[in-house]
């Protein structure tokens, strides 16, 4: 396998402003021209004359100073570790930052502490600070009185490493050449995202945290601390998460991914310094924002509405829906880095509570811990060796699986319980309390999940674990439930932490 190590990224050639002026021009020129000789004039594409013209503004701006946005939301802690850290699947960050926002104090003895974890593209800040006194993204659950009470905890949020809001991600300078990573960048694990985290716990001199709380990807991340540190951990609260990640999730992440790396300014993950794949960015959020509300929530806030029924439809945005996913979509496309959001969408994918993927993972952790000791690991060299299958996919003859209506498990172990191997591979929560919050609307995690997780940790023999599940009765938001329902979510939580 070829080493990584001190390659540079390929050569960018700024986007051609005044060839694209004349192309355009031209191709402008061409329609008029065709529409003399057509019974129906051509259409117009405003939604593609407003991308085009933003590269042409992003162009101009990676002439001076970058057009990448700076990926903060203001003032954060840092935390810098200088002992490497080994990755699941072979790759080594040689250094690390872990940004960081707390509120509350910490007691004397160091036992009130609560690490929340955020979702795929939140920063770690969750709420105001003197520092930063814009709202944070759990600005109300978060205080005085508080489901996460500031009077009685000290409430620690980070961004993941990966990230692009201060913790090392694609976006970081490699320290070895002084490059940005770009993918470079090694193949993340959520549990890679834990162990870095912890490092920081480590350096506050925290031993045990009162709680680990999460929604979404901060569901399985707290899910996953318990599992990799137990003797560290008192309770525990997951809310939308999974113990491991199902067909579905990965399909629209995969989507996701794929629309964004055809965006030819992505050019394979070294588009800093020159225009970022905001067209792909902004389609791969719009693919998102469907997976991340209900359709009875759409279905009563915008029907078939279209957004000027005066006017001819288009092909451009059009229906109401329409024009609020490529508003999402346009919001988000300079927000996040894009790269960042491929590595930890992808963590996403790999995650897997289960014990047979446990062993795995520390056998091969164990064989490059032993490499990386002799000196003859190439860093990073994991990233990118995987080849295309040599056939495609054949579809494969009908199975009991087929039959499986949706919302539920595309399995047949829900008859005998939950599978054998989950059990024992979450079993080191065993002896934790646990709440484990899911909602009938959401379905990208859909409720099932949630029921899975319950039944597997009292199949593991845990006897205090609190499962929730609210009803489309209550709640039509879908996956976003967790961030708007401050009664029924914030509620639940703040009686379970005590």
């Amino acid at each position: 396998m070829t080493s990584l190590r001190g390659a540079t990224s390929p050569s960018l050639t700024p986007w051609p402003t005044a060839d694209y002026r004349s192309r355009r021009w031209t191709q402008s020129v061409a329609v008029r021209e065709q529409q003399f000789d057509s019974s129906n004039p051509a259409m117009s594409f405003p939604c593609l004359d407003a991308q085009e013209a933003k590269s042409a503004s992003l162009s101009t701006r990676s002439m001076s100073s970058g057009p990448e946005p700076s990926y903060t939301t203001g003032q954060h802690e840092n935390f810098h570790c200088k002992t490497p850290l080994l990755l699941d699947w072979g790759g080594v960050l040689p250094e690390f930052d872990v940004a960081y926002e707390t509120w509350g104090t910490l007691n004397a003895d160091k036992s009130n502490a609560i690490l929340l974890h955020t979702g795929l593209s939140a920063s770690s800040h969750a709420h105001s600070t003197p520092t930063n006194p814009k709202n944070g993204w759990w600005e109300k659950f978060i205080g005085p009185g508080a489901p996460l009470d500031t009077n009685k905890y000290y409430i620690i949020c980070t961004n993941v490493i990966g990230g692009c809001y201060g913790s090392t991600g694609p976006s970081s300078i490699d320290p070895s050449d002084s490059k940005r990573y770009a993918t470079r960048f090694p193949i993340l694990t959520i549990e890679d995202m834990v162990r870095a985290q912890f490092r920081l716990l480590d350096s506050l001199g925290i031993q045990k945290l009162h709680a680990s709380v999460g929604s979404s990807m901060g569901g399985m991340l707290s899910l996953a601390s318990g599992v990799l540190f137990p003797e560290r951990m008192g309770r525990l609260v997951s809310i939308s998460g999974c113990a491991r990640s199902h067909p579905y999730s990965i399909a629209m992440r995969h989507t996701q991914r794929q629309v964004l790396m055809m965006d030819p300014n992505w050019q394979r993950g070294f588009y800093y310094d020159s225009i970022p794949p905001h067209h792909g960015m902004k389609l791969a959020r719009e693919i998102a924002t469907v997976t991340y509300r209900s359709g009875p929530e759409w279905e009563n806030r915008f029907g078939r509405k279209r957004a000027d029924p005066s006017k001819q439809p288009a092909l451009c945005p059009d229906f109401l829906i329409e024009t609020y996913l490529d508003h999402a979509g346009e919001k988000f496309c300079l927000e996040y880095d894009a790269n960042s959001l491929l590595y930890v969408s992808k963590a996403m994918d790999l995650f897997d509570l289960g014990y047979a993927h446990q062993v795995a993972t520390r056998a091969r952790r164990v064989q490059n811990q032993k490499r990386m000791v002799l000196g003859s690991m190439e860093r990073n060299g994991a990233s990118c060796s995987l080849a295309l299958p040599d056939k495609p996919y054949e579809e494969q003859p009908a199975t009991l699986s087929s039959l499986t209506p949706m919302n539920e498990p595309a399995t047949d172990d829900s008859a005998d319980g939950p599978p054998q191997d989950l059990i024992r591979g979450m079993s080191p929560l065993k002896d934790h309390p646990v709440l484990v919050m899911g909602v009938a609307s959401d379905i990208l995690f859909p409720a099932w999940q949630q029921r899975e997780i319950a039944e597997t940790l009292r199949a593991a023999g845990n006897q205090n674990v609190e499962h929730v599940e609210l009803g489309e009765d209550i709640s039509l938001f879908g996956h976003d439930t967790f961030l708007l329902d401050l009664e029924n979510i914030g509620g639940r939580v703040g009686k379970f932490l005590g």
